[in-house]
C-alpha cells in the first residue's frame, strides 16, 4: 500500500480499515510509525487485549518504529483497560503513543485528554469525507464491512462454478505429465496474460493448480509477484484460490498471502494463510509467511530480491548437492 500520512485522529480512523482490509469491531488497533522503519504497521487484537501489550510493543520497537497510535473499538470500560495497558507497554518499549482514542457509533473520544475542550459526547467523524480514504480508494484498496466478509472473499466458489471446476480438475488430473519445461512455459504464459486482467479458464486454473504442487514452478510464480505494485497479482491469485479444488489450495493461497503482504494488506494475507494451513498445516511457504507476520516484520523487509536466473542457479546447486 502507498504509505498513508496520518496527521490527526480522524486520519487514523480513516486509515485503519484500509490498513486492515476491513472495518474493525471489538478490537484494539496499534499503528507504528516514524523511526528507522519505513511506512506504517498496523496490528489488530481482539478485546480484551491487555495481555498482549508487551508483545506488541516489543514487535514495534524491534522493527524500528519510534511512535505509535492506539485506537480502541468497543465499550468504554473494555477499551479503556486495554488501551491503558498498551500505552504503558509502548512507553516502556520506547514507542510512545502520540494519541489513544476510542471509536464507536460514528464518534471518537480521546483517552489521553483531561481538558474540558474534549466533548463528553465525543467528536463525530465521516470516513467517506476523508482525503486519506479517497487516496486509498483511488489506489485500488478496499475496506470490507468486517473480518467475516474478508474471510468470505477467499472462500471457494460454490454452485455451478464449483461443479465446473471439479470436472475441469478431474480432466486435468487424467492428463499425462508435462514434458520438461512445458509446465513452466504454461505457467509463465498464464502469468503474463494475467497482467492484462484476463481471467483464466477453468481448464487453465485446474492445470495451474496441479503444476503449482511442483515447488520449482511455485517458486517461479513467487519471484514474479510485483512487490512494488501487486494489485494485479492479488486479483489473479485470489481468483485462482477461490476456484482450485481443495488439494491444490496451499500454493495459490500462499502466493496470494505474499502479494497481499507486499501491498501492506495484512488482513488479506492472514485469511489467505488460514486457508493454506487449514488444508496443509505443514506447508512450508505458509509457515514461513506466518512467522514473518507474527514477528511484525514490515513488508519492506520481506522483499525477495531474486531473479529467475538466480532461482534457476539455486535449484541447480541443490540438485548437484544432492
Amino acid at each position: 500500500m502507498t504509505p498513508l500520512v496520518i496527521r490527526s485522529a480522524q486520519d487514523a480512523i480513516a486509515a485503519v480499515p484500509y490498513l486492515l482490509g476491513f472495518h474493525p469491531s471489538r478490537s484494539l488497533v496499534v499503528i507504528g510509525f516514524e523511526g528507522r522503519a519505513r511506512g506504517t504497521c498496523a496490528i489488530r487484537l481482539d478485546l480484551p487485549a491487555a495481555g498482549a501489550a508487551g508483545k506488541v510493543a516489543a514487535l514495534l520497537a524491534g522493527n524500528g518504529f519510534a511512535r505509535s497510535l492506539v485506537l480502541g473499538y468497543g465499550p468504554p470500560g473494555e477499551v479503556g483497560e486495554s488501551a491503558a495497558a498498551m500505552r504503558a507497554a509502548l512507553e516502556s518499549a520506547g514507542v510512545p503513543a502520540a494519541e489513544a482514542i476510542r471509536v464507536a457509533d460514528g464518534r471518537w473520544w480521546s483517552l489521553t485528554c483531561d481538558d474540558d475542550c474534549c466533548p463528553a459526547e465525543g467528536t463525530p467523524y465521516d470516513i467517506s469525507a476523508s482525503v486519506l480514504a479517497a487516496q486509498a480508494t483511488y489506489a485500488g484498496h478496499v475496506a470490507l464491512a468486517d473480518r467475516a466478509e474478508l474471510v468470505r472473499s477467499v472462500q471457494p466458489l460454490d454452485g455451478l462454478a464449483r461443479t465446473a471446476m471439479r470436472d475441469a480438475t478431474e480432466r486435468a488430473e487424467r492428463r499425462p505429465g508435462p514434458a520438461p519445461g512445458e509446465g513452466l512455459a504454461f505457467v509463465l504464459a498464464l502469468l503474463a496474460r494475467a497482467g492484462t486482467g484476463a481471467a483464466p479458464t477453468d481448464e487453465e486454473v485446474a492445470r495451474l493448480g496441479i503444476l503449482l504442487t511442483d515447488l520449482r514452478i511455485r517458486d517461479e510464480a513467487w519471484i514474479r509477484i510485483d512487490e512494488d505494485a501487486p494489485a494485479a497479482d492479488i486479483a489473479f491469485w485470489r481468483d485462482v484460490l477461490r476456484r482450485v479444488e481443495a488439494p491444490y489450495v496451499p500454493a495459490p493461497a500462499s502466493l496470494l498471502a505474499f502479494a497481499a503482504y507486499s501491498a501492506g494488506d495484512g488482513g488479506l494475507a492472514n485469511v489467505a494463510l488460514e486457508r493454506a494451513l487449514d488444508t496443509d498445516p505443514a506447508y512450508s511457504m505458509a509457515i514461513l509467511l506466518r512467522e514473518v507476520i507474527n514477528a511484525g516484520i514490515p513488508p519492506s523487509k520481506v522483499r525477495l530480491h531474486m531473479t529467475p536466473d538466480q532461482l534457476a542457479a539455486a535449484y541447480q546447486d541443490e540438485q548437484e548437492a544432492s
